[in-house]
C-alpha cells in the first residue's frame, strides 16, 4: 500500500478502506513507519481476536518496545474480521514493511463517519514534523 494514499489517526495508526464482494467497507489497519521509528526495537505485540467489536478511538491491542508499551487504537468502528497473526512472531518485519506485511487487523466498518476524523498523508506528515520538534 502506498503511504500517500492512506488515512491516518492522530495516534499513528494507518487505514486503507475498500469494499468487499458483498459491498461491506473493510478497513485494513496498521501503524505508521513514523510510529515504528519512535518505538525502536519491538519485543511484543498483542492483537485482538476475530469477531471483537471495536469503536473508533478505543484500544484494540498493544505494542511493546524496549522503550515503552503503547496502546493500538482503532481508527474506525466495526467488527474485526481478520488478524495478521504472522506479525506476532515476525516483529522485525513490521518495522521494515509496515504498509504491506505490517497490516494488523481488518475491520468491517459500521460507521463511515469515523473516516472524517482521520488525516490525509500531508496533514499526517505535518503532525509528525511537529512531534519531532
Amino acid at each position: 500500500m502506498n503511504p500517500e494514499q492512506l488515512l491516518y489517526a492522530k495516534t499513528h495508526e494507518w487505514v486503507h478502506v475498500e469494499s468487499d464482494a458483498s459491498g461491506a467497507r473493510i478497513a485494513t489497519v496498521g501503524i505508521s513507519a513514523f510510529a515504528l521509528r519512535s518505538l525502536t526495537d519491538l519485543v511484543f505485540l498483542e492483537l485482538p481476536e476475530v469477531g471483537r467489536q471495536v469503536r473508533a478511538g478505543e484500544a484494540f491491542g498493544q505494542v511493546e518496545s524496549v522503550k515503552a508499551v503503547s496502546d493500538l487504537y482503532s481508527p474506525v468502528t466495526g467488527e474485526v474480521v481478520a488478524v495478521n497473526t504472522g506479525l506476532v512472531n515476525q516483529l522485525e518485519r513490521l518495522s521494515t514493511d509496515p504498509y504491506e506485511f505490517g497490516w494488523m487487523v481488518k475491520i468491517r466498518m459500521t460507521e463511515d463517519a469515523d473516516l472524517s476524523q482521520l488525516l490525509d498523508f500531508a496533514a499526517y506528515q505535518r503532525q509528525c514534523a511537529e512531534e519531532e520538534g
